[in-house]
């Protein structure tokens, strides 16, 4: 039996400014890469300030982690010593994201967010995690050893990433970090090489370790990048990568997305240059953090709008769309809405899209998912060594990120967001895109790879979308281009 801390009340503090500004916290990796990519460095780059922190702790606080992004801390404390956190002169909101009780939150939240990070809570009905985040993920079996070499070459062939191998491209020279649930076994698993794991970072307060048997998830995700063995490759096997946890094992909390707000923050840091993260959050465990579809805007919750700023850092953001398609719920989840982030849906080898995988589009009419990869019977290797098949957009997603990786790889003068728009291109759905389920489609790793790009230039989502009516019908307004709330160009 899996022996787990007892979950206590968590909060985000917010503070109202950053008095101390030494140097920023980026590693020189980090400040070479925006140095050549013409990234500047602003607010955000800045570390949260020590005396706040010490204020807090000297008040009985503990804090988890905190976030320079948003300016703010993750920590444990009393329900009454957060009443008088939220009276302190520099502190801007207190946001209670996990209890032990199921109640709503009783703080009330004072902070002045600008509109593109306000987070709202609402609620609609809550669903458990074992059911909402692995339930398409499950279905298992074993592979036999004639098939194993076949569905791996098929796999990879659905989105022509054998001619980049071929051509000596497979992730050399890029930083990747994956961020799941744990990574079972991993740390010795001989499919895993030790000269390309740099090392692991867990933002949960889970007792299990991160090689502990909660990571089976993770293992599998990474063997899709990294794992080599007999008959079996991953997408980017020469990539080089971190391991960070930001999902907790025993209860579904707005504070697993901050978690996995310190998640990017860190993997920022650390200039990483593709994030591929296979976890989604819309319901929880107490109904009143459950988001409503309208929050699905990339601009409503932390997690999302810290996955817009680590594409603004210069990070591809790969992140799995969900597995809802069959269900209630049936869209996607956060941060698969943020903009400028790559949201994987699910196809088999066929090319047919997964019922599982969620749909689009975003609240605001944005395609979603952005591009599919090969998620429903995708072949794996798990935490005993084994090569199974599963189902999961949380699979297709490390195989695109090692797309990109390999892309990435062949072409490394380029910016996270020139990577992003040539797989985007390469689609083939591209000129119509499919804005429920397909978006734009599944990529071509060696047309990404030979396009001419010379006139092209990436679009940031700068602005956001706005409504706008004609007649009786409402349609989105983005740079100059008119959509139809299915996410349709219409002129």
């Amino acid at each position: 039996m899996i022996s787990l801390l007892i979950i206590l009340s968590i909060y985000f503090v917010s503070f109202t400014d950053k008095p101390e500004k030494s140097a920023p916290a980026l590693s020189p990796r980090a400040v070479a890469q925006r140095t050549q990519w013409g990234i500047p460095t602003d607010e955000r780059d800045y570390p949260v300030c020590t005396l706040y922190k010490d204020s807090l702790r000297k008040m009985g606080v503990r804090i988890h982690h905190e976030s320079r992004w948003f300016n703010g801390v993750t920590c444990e404390m009393k329900e009454e010593t957060a009443q008088k956190v939220l009276q302190l002169r520099f502190v801007d909101g207190v946001e209670m994201t996990r209890d032990s009780t199921g109640l709503a939150p009783k703080v009330p939240k004072r902070h002045k967010w600008e509109a593109e990070s306000s987070t709202k809570i609402k609620s609609e009905g809550s669903r458990v995690k074992s059911e909402r985040l692995w339930a398409k993920e499950a279905t298992t079996s074993l592979m036999t050893e004639e098939n194993i070499s076949l569905l791996t070459d098929k796999q990879q062939e659905v989105y022509n990433l054998p001619p980049l191998h071929q051509a000596g491209y497979h992730g050399q020279g890029i930083l990747m970090a994956v961020c799941d649930v744990g990574f079972y076994n991993a740390d010795t698993l001989s499919c895993f090489r030790d000269s390309l794991r740099l090392g692991h970072f867990d933002f949960t307060d889970d007792k299990s370790g991160i090689y502990g048997s909660t990571g089976n998830h993770g293992t599998c995700c990474l063997s899709a990048i990294s794992g080599i063995t007999e008959g079996y490759h991953g997408a980017a096997t020469q990539a080089k990568y971190y391991l960070m946890r930001s999902e907790e094992y025993a209860a579904e909390s707005p504070k697993e997305m901050d978690n996995l707000v310190a998640a990017l923050e860190k993997a920022d840091s650390l200039g990483v240059n593709i994030f591929s993260v296979s976890l989604g959050y819309s319901q929880f465990d107490n109904p009143s953090w459950t988001l409503d579809k309208s929050d699905l805007d990339g601009r409503t919750t932390r997690v999302s709008v810290a996955a817009t700023i680590a594409a603004r850092k210069g990070m591809l953001v790969c992140v799995a769309a969900g597995n809802d398609g069959n269900n209630p719920w049936q869209t996607i989840s956060v941060p698969a809405d943020a903009d400028s982030v790559l949201a994987v849906g699910a196809v088999d080898t066929l090319r047919t899209i997964g019922g599982f995988s969620s749909h689009g589009p975003s609240a605001d009419g944005r395609v979603k998912p952005d591009v599919c990869a090969v998620g429903v019977q995708t072949a794996l290797i798990n935490p005993s060594g084994t090569i199974i098949n599963s189902n999961g957009t949380s699979f297709a997603t490390p195989m695109l990120a090692g797309l990109a990786a390999c892309l990435w790889s062949a072409l490394p003068t380029e910016n996270a967001m020139q990577i992003r728009e040539r797989i985007l291109r390469s689609a083939d759905r591209y000129a119509t895109p499919d804005a429920t389920q397909y978006g734009y489609g599944i990529p071509d790793a060696w047309i990404a790879y030979t396009m001419d790009m010379t006139a092209v230039e990436p679009i940031y989502e700068e602005e956001p979308p706005r409504k706008i009516l004609r007649g009786e019908q409402i349609l989105i307004l983005r740079h100059g281009h008119v959509y139809n709330l299915a996410g349709q160009r219409i002129e």
